[in-house]
């Protein structure tokens, strides 16, 4: 394609012909126009090769792309790294082990409340799994698991609306939820363990102590990602299991293999579709000349189906090799909760297939979320019990 000075519009992401199944759209653009300009002034990315190139030059590829502060991600080196170091002590493989016990009394809890027969995976168990799990590895109240969810309904709403007055003020909600907490903790006695929240009011940064802006965003990068994705991938999984009874099988023989599978079915439907950047100087992607300042719409749910590294993107296999799936990003600022995202999806899989016998379609297709939003706002299942 030739270089432009004012871009023609190459596609449009929030297109009636485009939600209406954006994976199969992703997979379309990727070979037609593999770097498109946006009828919302971005440019969005399809292909793996682009992406990693842009994933691993953050110096030309900007991760400040939001107007409010973003700890860590929205952060580049040196202030970056300084940062990221705390945000991955909450995540060692030690907390990971110490946090499962909890993670599967969760899942049980709630696969146990759906009872045999037809289920709605997503309101049933995949909405309130991200909800309390998340409220438990905060270690915030239950009382928090109605407003969150409500929260969760109105961001999603008003992000696919394109309302910024009230992503704006739903944001600023948000961040009240997360000053109570801390307000809290402040005013309780230093007794017994900490949870995660009052841990997180004793670190510091270059010698001093956070400021209350940066734990919240910190908490905020972690929870409000949680929320919406970890539900999009229960909704993904079970779906894929309940279409694919050999695969089913294979894991209740082999449950050592769930945490590979998880990462490999949700390569093929991505669970979030994207994330942003930014050029920080004129750069050729794919032939397009794209100029400083310019937004790239990173787009996960194409790159991870790239036939030039995948092969057919739809075929299910456990003998891929694991670094060329981008479900969790790359390099320095790859997701900062992957261990728990992982840890939660394997415990709350390997618990269903524990439970049931079988999982099955109920002959209803899944209904597909809109962009921004990945995976579906229905999955319909019946569970068979033992």
């Amino acid at each position: 394609m030739s270089d432009q000075s004012e871009p023609h519009v190459d596609w449009d992401p929030r297109s009636p012909q485009v939600q209406a199944d954006q994976i199969t759209a992703y997979d379309e653009m990727r070979a037609r126009c593999p770097v498109a300009y946006s009828a919302y002034r971005d440019w969005t990315v399809f292909r793996h090769t682009d992406v990693v190139a842009i994933l691993d030059d953050p110096a030309t590829f900007n991760n400040a792309v939001s107007s409010h502060p973003s700890v860590p991600n929205g952060m580049d080196p040196p202030e970056h790294t300084s940062f990221r170091a705390i945000n991955d002590r909450y995540f060692t493989p030690d907390r990971m082990r110490a946090f499962e016990p909890a993670c599967r009394e969760v899942a049980r809890d709630l696969i146990d409340a759906l009872g045999p027969g037809e289920a709605e995976i997503m309101s049933g168990l995949a909405e309130p799994f991200a909800n309390r799990i998340q409220c438990r590895f905060m270690g915030w109240p239950d009382r928090l698991h109605e407003p969150l969810r409500e929260w969760t309904r109105k961001n999603r709403e008003a992000t696919r609306a394109l309302d910024r007055a009230a992503m704006s003020a739903i944001a600023l909600e948000f961040d009240g939820y997360i000053r109570e907490q801390l307000d809290e903790r402040r005013g309780r006695p230093a007794t017994g363990t900490p949870d995660v929240t009052a841990e997180l009011l004793g670190e510091r940064v270059d010698g001093r102590p956070l400021t209350d802006a940066e734990l919240v965003s910190m908490i905020r990068n972690w929870t409000v990602g949680e929320l919406s994705t970890i539900a999009a991938c229960v909704g993904i999984l079970v779906a894929f299991l309940a279409s694919n009874p050999e695969v089913q099988k294979h894991l209740r023989a082999e449950p050592d293999r769930i945490g590979a599978a998880c990462d490999e079915i949700l390569r093929m439907q991505a669970p979030l579709i994207a994330n942003r950047r930014r050029t920080t100087r004129e750069v050729t992607v794919a032939d397009r000349r794209i100029p400083a300042g310019e937004r790239i719409i990173v787009l996960w749910a194409s790159a991870n189906r790239d036939e030039a590294v995948f092969g057919d993107p739809d075929e299910f296999r456990l003998d891929r090799d694991p670094a060329a799936n981008l479900l969790y990003g790359r390099g320095i600022h790859n997701c900062p909760g992957a261990p728990l995202a992982r840890l939660e999806l394997t415990a709350l899989v390997d618990e269903l297939l524990a439970a049931t016998t079988n999982i099955t379609a109920t002959g209803a297709v899944p209904e597909h979320a809109a962009y921004p939003a990945g995976g579906f706002t229905r999955v319909p299942v019946v569970l068979t019990r033992h």
